[in-house]
């Protein structure tokens, strides 16, 4: 059903993301869609049902999409949306939630809600983020489509290909995701969300000196740096496994 979102999915995302958060092994997650739309957000019939819900019962429904998203987008592990085909309402908030996304050139994206009454409260977070506020003030109130190429103009997608080159182009930022350290690339996903709303201030620059100097001194660190002085690969390009696609 056009990879639209009901409960079952959103519960469902929610516990891969967490699991894989967990896992030191899963080195890159890959969030892809069969067919030829990525998510047309929310689900017909799921969307019908809230009609005859209770305030209470719509609170709780809002509060697991909130849930899903913010697992995504705190995921230890990073992200890249594989985005084939349109995407919709709820779905630009699962893109805008991971760290790369890759779009097929023909892809045409729209936050839709208040052409049906509503608003991206729940995904506003990620897209805002993503967007940007500028952007997001005109395509939350106009709910018009806008391209791949005018998301990759706006800072948020960062690479547009040929949909037959779509696998070539995602792998490719996968294989070179994983060729890195596997605790600095976490900590650099980590690092990215402490400080890109704080201020440039005493306490910032101190909190930064202190992670640098507390990685230099761990092992990792250490074979990283002796294996570039050595001009040998480091030890755990040996074990790079494989990364994970949802």
């Amino acid at each position: 059903m056009r990879n639209a979102l009901h409960p079952q999915c959103i519960e469902e995302l929610t516990l891969v993301f967490g699991q894989v958060a967990q896992d030191p092994d899963v080195r890159v997650v890959i969030l892809a869609a069969q067919g030829s739309v990525f998510c047309a957000g929310a689900h017909l019939q799921w969307m019908q049902s809230a009609l005859e819900w209770s305030p209470q019962e719509n609170l709780l429904d809002a509060q697991a999409l909130a849930h899903m998203l913010h697992t995504l987008y705190t995921c230890a592990v990073p992200v890249i949306a594989r985005v084939q085909g349109d995407c919709y309402g709820g779905g630009v908030g699962l893109a805008a939630a991971c760290d790369i996304v890759v779009a097929a050139d023909q892809v045409q994206f729209c936050l839709s809600e208040a052409k049906l009454g509503l608003v991206p409260a729940t995904i506003s977070p990620y897209v805002v983020r993503a967007l940007g506020p500028q952007a997001c003030r005109r395509y939350f109130l106009t709910a018009e489509r806008f391209s791949a190429q005018c998301a990759q103009a706006l800072g948020w997608v960062h690479e547009v290909v040929p949909v037959a080159h779509l696998d070539q182009q995602v792998d490719a930022l996968a294989q070179a995701i994983a060729a890195n350290g596997p605790l600095a690339t976490r900590a650099c996903k980590a690092l990215v969300q402490t400080v890109m709303h704080q201020e440039l201030s005493e306490p910032l620059i101190a909190e930064t000196a202190r992670l640098i100097a507390e990685v230099r001194a761990t092992p990792e660190a250490q074979e990283g740096v002796l294996s570039f002085l050595q001009k040998r690969p480091p030890e755990w390009s040996r074990c790079t496994a494989p990364g994970f696609e949802a």
